[in-house]
């Protein structure tokens, strides 16, 4: 949870590194909250009877949107950072936007290790890490 913490207090910031570690908790953190603010708000939805034609979907749609557009720029902050780590620019964001391979591309990039010992983003991330509490 801190890590989730640490991403969103940093959301504009775009230099530096971030750690795959802290990428991924992150990631796992915001699905995790994604399907609660929808789960949520089925429930609300349900429990207030909205007749909208899909008994209160509408409304866990709604907040799982309101969510997503509250974590965008953390979340693309995180994966600048990543990015860094693994000496790459802000610009292979764009990847993302080749249909079909994109995605796939960046998941793997993801995964990769970041670049040992200092690099033109900043210090290595692992060498300089606080412990998670």
């Amino acid at each position: 949870m801190n890590w989730y913490l640490k991403a969103l207090k940093n959301f504009a910031t775009l230099d530096g590194r971030a750690r795959r570690l802290e990428y991924w908790m992150f990631t796992l953190f915001d699905v995790i909250f994604t399907i609660l603010s929808f789960v949520v708000g089925a429930v609300i939805g349900r429990f207030l009877n909205l007749a909208d034609g899909l008994e209160g979907l509408g409304l866990g749609m709604g907040l799982c949107l309101l969510y997503l557009l509250v974590v965008l720029m953390p979340k693309l902050s995180v994966t600048v950072r990543r990015l860094h780590d693994t000496d790459r620019s802000a610009l292979w964001l764009l990847v993302f936007l080749i249909p079909g391979i994109g995605p796939l591309v960046m998941f793997i990039m993801m995964l990769l290790e970041g670049t040992a010992g200092p690099n033109q983003y900043g210090p290595d991330p692992k060498a300089t890490a606080e412990p998670a509490l």
